[in-house]
């Protein structure tokens, strides 16, 4: 295991000598600042208010290389059947790889399957689109709501919010509109489907294997929906869908021509760039912004496939991810973008991470004897600063990653006023990092004049450890880049902790438990059949339910 060996134990001892350090005095330093400071392809990457020295930087990259970390790299790309458990390869990379680049894996290219697909989902966007393919009584098919759950939703809604307002992505979708419907609560398709017309409506079932309870059963919902309006007919020109079971598409009665595939190497979490996100977005922005959102993936692909360790952003992220986890005990991370845009990144980015990395063993199946994963959550600034930072600044250490961008997507101005609407938000983004990491000593507060009973409550401890990212704005290219940076820092963490990250077996226990109690629901209501196969907990909560 990665813990015996060298670097791993003279990171432990780093820790140690770490902590009898302050930021306040590491950021004293120039040269470790300009050391700790990424520039590639348009993202400034600032790594020094990590508690981290250039030495520790050295023996991460070290614990790096042991991890056997670029051959990790090059196996996952080149399609070997990285993840062991399901005897799979892992390749959401060639999702975004260009026309023309060529990866055999098993005797098929697989990049030339996946433009197959996006030369099919071009196709029938711009129809739709264009008004050339219509709806059962004639009308335009405007508006569309995506059906699936997890990674065939958390991912699309990320990036469909994230280019909402970019103002080319808006003047495209301008007349049409885009919602989603995950959770199998009732609730949430009334919200989708309030003030829709199902005249103009079209559906993306998003399954793989067309049977995920959530999913089918709200496909079944708005299929009602459709029906009930429109006639049974109308499910062919109304649903299509992102599967590879064509059999179950059928038996729902969706045209098996308007079905678009995906494959067993890529995982949900990490198919965005497949037809999962990629249809329903191209429909409410067209093709050449879904272009330019896969180019940002690729370009960092290149970036984390080629770029040396100490200047690779998101090996950078990963490693300094690992030390502050496994070596400073930190268990959790904010994830914090200076743009409302990003409002649904941390929710999709906590699932990439916490569903890949939240494991006990090994890939060997022994059990873990350090901690690894986090626990991540976050909201964009300056909505996180009156809510949680109250704990980042004065209660637990919470390692957080800054989001920030030089221009708006909606610039304002008001008159009278000193500086932008953006410039104002911006002024929060580079103070809270530097307000997490200086704080504020008890000598400063009584400095101020602050009364010696009050000083305590008013003391800043600092010492918290941020990373900041500042790109130029949030267009479908940079919202590309930074799926694939975070994409990228799980898979790093994951290779040196020695988990696959690309399983998910935790996900399917509660699944098993909850079809048990299906069964038992539908008997008692159908058949008032008794109670009974469930802990006395359990039971009673059922009979009070059912009561």
């Amino acid at each position: 295991m990665i813990h015996e060996n060298p670097a791993w134990k003279q990171l432990a001892a780093e820790a140690t000598a770490i902590k009898q350090t302050h930021l306040r005095d590491l950021l004293k330093d120039a040269g470790r600042c300009a050391a700790l400071r990424v520039e590639h392809d348009g993202i400034i990457a600032d790594f020094s208010r990590q508690n981290a020295t250039t030495r520790t930087l050295h023996l991460l990259s070290e614990l790096a290389k042991e991890a056997g970390l670029h051959r990790k790299i090059k196996a996952q790309f080149s399609g070997e059947r990285i993840n062991v458990t399901e005897n799979r390869s892992v390749l959401h990379t060639a999702l975004r790889a260009p026309k023309g680049q060529k990866l055999i894996v098993d005797g098929t290219d697989v990049v030339a399957q996946v433009h197959e697909v996006l030369d099919r989902i071009h196709t029938f966007a711009e129809q739709i689109r264009s008004g050339q393919r219509l709806g059962a009584t004639g009308k335009p098919l405007v508006d569309v709501v995506a059906i699936g759950i997890g990674g065939s939703y958390l991912g699309p809604e990320f990036v469909a919010e994230s280019l909402r307002f970019h103002p080319g992505c808006h003047a495209a979708a301008k007349g049409r509109r885009l919602r989603f419907i995950a959770n199998v609560d009732p609730t949430d398709a009334a919200r989708a489907l309030e003030g829709l017309d199902p005249e103009r409506t079209l559906v993306v079932v998003i399954s793989k294997t067309f049977t995920t309870a959530e999913t089918m059963l709200n496909a079944k919902t708005v299929r009602s929906w459709l029906v009930e309006r429109l006639g049974p007919a109308a499910v062919a020109r109304h649903m299509v869908a992102v599967s590879t079971n064509l059999k179950e598409v059928a038996a729902f009665g969706i045209d098996p021509a308007n079905a678009f595939g995906f494959w067993d190497w890529v995982g949900g979490r990490y198919s965005v760039c497949s037809a999962v996100g990629v249809l329903p977005l191209a429909l409410q922005f067209g093709w050449e912004p879904v272009q330019k959102f896969l180019a940002g993936a690729h370009a960092i692909d290149q970036h984390v496939h080629d770029a040396p360790l100490e200047r690779n952003i998101p090996v950078l992220l990963g490693i300094f991810g690992v030390w502050n986890a496994s070596f400073l005990n930190h268990p959790s991370r904010a994830l914090l973008p200076y743009s409302q845009a990003l409002h649904r990144f941390a929710a999709h980015i906590q699932q990439v991470d916490m569903e890949s990395n939240g494991k006990r063993v090994d890939l060997s199946g022994r059990p873990l004897p350090f901690e690894a994963g986090e626990v991540d959550f976050g909201e964009p600034g300056t909505n996180g600063q009156h809510s949680f930072y109250q704990l980042v600044h004065q209660g637990r250490v919470v390692p957080a990653d800054f989001i920030g961008f030089k221009r708006s997507q909606t610039p304002v101005t008001v008159d009278g006023e000193t500086v932008s609407n953006h410039d104002e938000l911006m002024a929060n983004f580079f103070a809270q990092p530097d307000a997490l990491a200086f704080g504020k000593t008890a000598e400063e507060v009584a400095a101020e004049g602050t009364p010696d009973w009050l000083v305590p409550h008013r003391v800043f401890p600092g010492n918290r450890p941020s990373s900041v990212l500042l790109l130029d704005e949030l267009t479908p290219y940079s919202c590309g880049q930074l799926l694939a940076l975070y994409e990228h820092r799980t898979m790093v963490q994951g290779f040196i902790w020695g988990v696959n990250s690309y399983d998910q077996w935790g996900v399917e226990l509660g699944k098993v438990l909850a079809k048990q109690v299906r069964t038992q629901l539908a008997a008692s209501r159908g058949g008032k059949a008794p109670i009974a196969g469930f802990n006395p907990a359990t039971a009673a909560m059922l009979a009070d339910y059912l009561r």
